[in-house]
């Protein structure tokens, strides 16, 4: 279970402290203009202090923030995207088991087309193939979009490509990092993942009533588990310096917000042209496929319509790749 979003009454009290950056906010201004008395004022201080906001105390005069931010509320999101589609609505988590989840039992009143569902940790973040996605507190961007497209259950695959395409776009745009996209929804910075990408849905035979893309980030982690090492990094461990989630989260819902009008606008071979030109796996890679219980080497020579990935194996056979994991082969 969820441990409940956050009180718009702590995202106020972000919002307020960002705004008055450079001064001393005295505490009961702060719980005057919230709603909130003096004690909650400072429990919520702590927490916002637990996840790495630098709030300076000055004892008998207030509170000043040390500098902005790194926190995702929604108030702060929304000062980035003022005229958005894609974040129009923003639910936040300080915890929660997995946002996924949490956007998965959204109805269409209380979950729109655009909504995103945001938390600053993950207690059980999930990945492709029933996989655990690491997700450390305030590190990360561990976020799920959701999307109420005019489409066909057949659209899912290349939804998450579109979102693989826009991950891609957002990390350039935003540290000028340069990404790989290895099918179908890995991106990658230097040969390791920086970003997974979980794509659910809810729908009828003939009709989409619910997509949810799962993106998560590795954004500022100084460190990975030991047994992620070989394979998994952050932006921060590629660049040596840590960057802004919100302004990378930004880019981010820039970007599918982009892409998304793109697919409705130009269909399908749009997408497959903006994920080829994105990818080094699309055509010529060698690759290792594990797919259906099968295990086989081959080459890749490009999508399919539907965002299929086409394998020529090496006895010759081609394949064409709708569920699976590739590998390079190096």
């Amino acid at each position: 279970m969820t441990t409940g979003t956050t009180d718009h009454k702590i995202d106020r009290l972000v919002h307020l402290l960002a705004k008055n950056a450079t001064v001393v906010v005295p505490g009961p201004k702060i719980a005057e203009e919230i709603g909130a008395s003096r004690s909650t004022v400072w429990e919520w201080i702590e927490k916002l202090r637990a996840l790495g906001v630098a709030i300076k105390g000055h004892p008998r005069r207030g509170y000043q923030l040390e500098k902005l931010p790194d926190v995702l509320v929604p108030s702060l999101v929304r000062a980035e995207l003022p005229h958005a589609e894609i974040g129009h609505k923003i639910i936040h988590f300080f915890r929660t088991e997995s946002t996924n989840s949490a956007a998965l039992e959204l109805d269409a009143q209380n979950g729109p087309h655009g909504t995103v569902v945001i938390a600053e940790e993950q207690t059980a973040g999930r990945g492709r193939l029933g996989r655990n996605w690491y997700s450390e507190k305030s590190s990360g961007i561990y976020a799920s979009i959701v999307l109420r497209p005019p489409l066909s259950p057949a659209a899912a695959p290349i939804l998450t490509l579109l979102a693989g395409v826009a991950v891609h776009h957002a990390v350039g745009s935003a540290t000028g990092l340069e990404a790989d996209i290895r099918w179908p929804n890995d991106v990658l910075v230097n040969g390791k993942k920086v970003c997974g990408i979980l794509t659910e849905m809810k729908a009828e035979v003939d009709r989409l009533h619910m997509v949810v893309l799962g993106i998560g980030i590795n954004v500022n982690h100084s460190s990975m588990p030991e047994e992620l090492r070989e394979i998994a990094t952050s932006l921060a461990l590629e660049s040596g310096r840590s960057y802004s989630r919100l302004h990378v989260l930004a880019e981010l819902l820039r970007s599918v917000e982009h892409y998304y009008h793109m697919l409705l606008r130009e269909g399908h071979a749009a997408i497959v042209r903006e994920w080829s030109a994105a990818s080094s796996y699309a055509e010529g890679k060698q690759v290792r496929v594990k797919a259906g219980g099968n295990d086989y080497s081959g080459v890749t020579v490009g999508l399919d319509a539907s965002g299929a990935l086409k394998i020529r194996r090496d006895d010759g056979l081609q394949e064409l790749l709708v569920t699976g994991e590739i590998s390079e082969l190096r």
